[in-house]
C-alpha cells in the first residue's frame, strides 16, 4: 500500500507538470494572437515603473535620507517591490480576477468536473507573459542600484532574495485568492480584488516611512511592507535579525492554509450557477 503511493506521487506530480505545459502554450498562443496588446501593456507598466522611480528622485532632492535608507537602496527596494508584483502578475493576477466570472457564467461547473484538482486548474490557467518581461526591467533597476551602492551581493544573499520573492508572491496569490473565494456568496468581487492589487505600491515604500498603527496593518494584516522589505534588505544586508525572514515565512504558510480552508468552506456551499 506504501509502495503504490509512493510510486503513484511522481506519476501525479509528472501528470500535473505536463498539464501546466500544455497551459503554458496555450498562453503563449493567445497572447500572440493579440501582439499589439501585448506589447502596449509592456509600454505601459514599463512607463508606470519610471514614474515611480522619477518620483522617488524628486524626493531625494531635497532629501539625503527615508530613516535609514539612501536613495538608491530605495531604487533598489522599488526594484524589488516590481519584481514581486510582476512574478505575481504573470502567474495568478488574472486567474484570481477571473474567478468571479467563472462563478457568474458558470464555467466553474465545468472545471469541477475535470479530472485535476480544482484549485490548481483555476489558479493557474492562464500565464501573463508580459509580467516576465516586465519583471526583467526590475532586475535591471536592482543591478544598476547594487552597482551604485558598490556593493555586490554574495550568491547566498541572491538565493535568499530569490525565495524570499517566492514567499512574498505566495502570500500575495493566497490572500487575493482569499478575496477572490468571496464571490462565491456576492457573485461579482473583482472590486475588492483589484482594490487589494493597488495596495502593491505601498509596498514600493520602506517600512521606515511607516509609524504606529499603519506600520503594524501593513507588517501584519495586510503584509505589503513585510513582503517587498524583508528581501530587499536580504541583498542589501541591512536586517537586524533573521526574525523578520522567519515571521515572513511564517506568514506565507498561514496565508496558504487560511485560503485552502476558505477556498473548500467555499465549494461547500457552492450550489453552481444552474441551481
Amino acid at each position: 500500500m506504501e509502495l503504490a503511493e509512493q510510486t503513484s506521487r511522481p506519476r501525479g506530480l509528472r501528470r500535473y507538470a505536463r498539464i501546466y505545459a500544455e497551459l503554458w502554450k496555450n498562453s503563449v498562443v493567445r497572447e500572440m494572437g493579440f501582439k499589439s496588446n501585448f506589447l502596449l501593456w509592456i509600454v505601459v507598466e514599463l512607463l508606470w515603473f519610471a514614474l515611480h522611480i522619477a518620483f522617488i528622485t524628486v524626493i531625494y532632492q531635497h532629501t539625503n535620507r527615508i530613516g535609514d535608507w539612501s536613495k538608491w537602496q530605495v531604487v533598489l527596494l522599488m526594484g524589488a517591490a516590481h519584481f514581486i508584483q510582476q512574478i505575481f502578475q504573470a502567474f495568478f493576477l488574472t486567474n484570481c480576477v477571473q474567478i468571479s466570472e467563472y462563478i457568474r457564467t458558470g464555467k466553474l461547473d465545468f472545471m469541477l468536473l475535470l479530472p485535476v484538482n480544482a484549485r490548481f486548474i483555476v489558479s493557474l490557467r492562464q500565464v501573463d507573459l508580459g509580467g516576465f518581461v516586465n519583471a526583467a526591467s526590475a532586475v535591471a533597476v536592482i543591478a544598476y542600484s547594487l552597482r551604485q551602492l558598490g556593493y555586490p551581493p554574495s550568491p547566498t544573499q541572491i538565493a535568499g532574495f530569490l525565495g524570499l520573492v517566492v514567499a512574498g508572491a505566495l502570500i500575495h496569490y493566497a490572500l487575493m485568492f482569499t478575496l477572490a473565494s468571496i464571490s462565491f456568496w456576492t457573485v461579482r468581487a473583482q472590486g475588492i480584488v483589484w482594490g487589494y492589487y493597488s495596495l502593491f505600491n505601498i509596498a514600493r515604500l520602506p517600512d521606515a516611512a511607516f509609524r504606529g498603527f499603519f506600520k503594524l496593518f501593513f507588517t501584519f494584516a495586510l503584509p505589503m511592507l513585510l513582503v517587498v522589505n524583508v528581501p530587499a534588505k536580504v541583498l542589501l544586508n541591512k536586517l537586524s535579525s533573521p526574525g523578520d525572514i522567519a515571521l515572513l515565512l511564517a506568514l506565507g504558510f498561514g496565508c496558504v492554509l487560511v485560503s485552502e480552508a476558505v477556498w473548500r468552506f467555499s465549494l461547500k456551499h457552492y450550489t453552481s450557477a444552474s441551481s
